[in-house]
């Protein structure tokens, strides 16, 4: 299984913003510290945004603050909403699949068993953990 860029850069910008708590943070700062293009990291952030993660402040001292305590934000809770498709294979979605044999074979069923472990295991951590090595964290992004 490997995670979007998406989910990424979704969980970078959460780990930056919980290093800086109760600043609100410019889209450019997080773009400067982890070399990433503005365009990118701006739809991460709408997305971010739209499902209540962080919010925006408008203005000369604007920019992007997490909506709710580190650990109130659940890991597997950010990759369940920021991964597009959790399909791990075409008979996974009804509206795609081909396979002939889709009906009888037991993969499908191993392999659900499987991404479910993975996410229990991240709903155990929380962009508090994290965040543990914050003063190193911050030393790396020099911020």
């Amino acid at each position: 299984m490997k995670l979007t860029r998406h989910s990424d850069y979704s969980l970078r910008i959460l780990i930056y913003l919980g290093t800086h708590p109760g600043r609100a943070v410019p889209l450019s700062e997080i773009c400067r510290s982890f070399d990433i293009s503005q365009n990118h990291i701006a739809k991460v952030a709408n997305k971010l945004l739209q499902i209540q993660l962080v919010t925006a402040k408008r203005g000369k001292t604007g920019g992007y603050l997490l909506s709710k305590p580190p650990e109130e934000i659940s890991i597997g809770e950010v990759i369940r909403q920021t991964e597009p498709d959790m399909d791990l294979l075409e008979c996974f979605n009804p509206a795609i699949n081909t396979c002939k044999i889709a009906g009888a074979c037991r993969l499908q069923f191993i392999l659900n068993e499987a991404q479910a472990a993975f996410l229990t295991v991240l709903d155990h951590y929380s962009v508090k953990d994290l965040l543990e090595n914050t003063s190193e964290l911050r030393d790396i992004l020099q911020v």
